[in-house]
């Protein structure tokens, strides 16, 4: 019996101690993201290599913003254009979501994962878009400072 129920603190101590997403993270969207796989139900994988664009978030403390896709060249800055989603985060249910939103559509997907480094969205198919942070990418090395 003793066996039991320290085995059932542990659990209850393992489930407590993961945390979700929490209002502070929200600002760790902000910047370059790269997509590195997706992850669908079936179970395959689809891996990028080389990837020619990145999701750029930008957030403020309230979860309000926009997702844009960007262009990285090769001094530094970044190919773009004027089409961007609206962004909000939302908690649901003890769960994490983006809503988007554009003239023409709304979704959501839930956050699964977001550290400094990596965010895992899930969208309404159970896909599964793992990313990484990423930074600017200056290949001329010319030395100034790119906006």
């Amino acid at each position: 019996m003793k066996k039991i129920a320290t085995s059932l603190l542990l659990v209850l101590v393992f489930i407590g101690c993961q945390q979700g997403v929490t209002k502070t993270d929200i600002t760790k969207l902000n910047g370059y993201w790269e997509i590195e796989k997706v992850v669908r139900p079936q179970g395959e994988d689809k891996v990028y290599g080389i990837n020619e664009s990145f999701d750029y978030f930008q957030v403020d403390t309230a979860g309000i913003g926009i997702r844009q896709k960007v262009m990285p060249q090769l001094n530094g800055r970044f190919l773009t254009n004027d089409t961007h989603e609206d962004v909000r985060v939302k908690w649901r249910q003890n769960k994490t979501y983006i809503d988007y939103k554009t003239g023409y559509a709304k979704w959501s997907e839930e956050i699964v994962k977001l550290t400094d480094t990596e965010l895992v969205l899930k969208n309404d198919q159970d896909k599964e878009y793992h990313y990484k942070k990423t930074e600017k990418i200056d290949l001329l090395g010319d030395g100034k400072t790119n906006p």
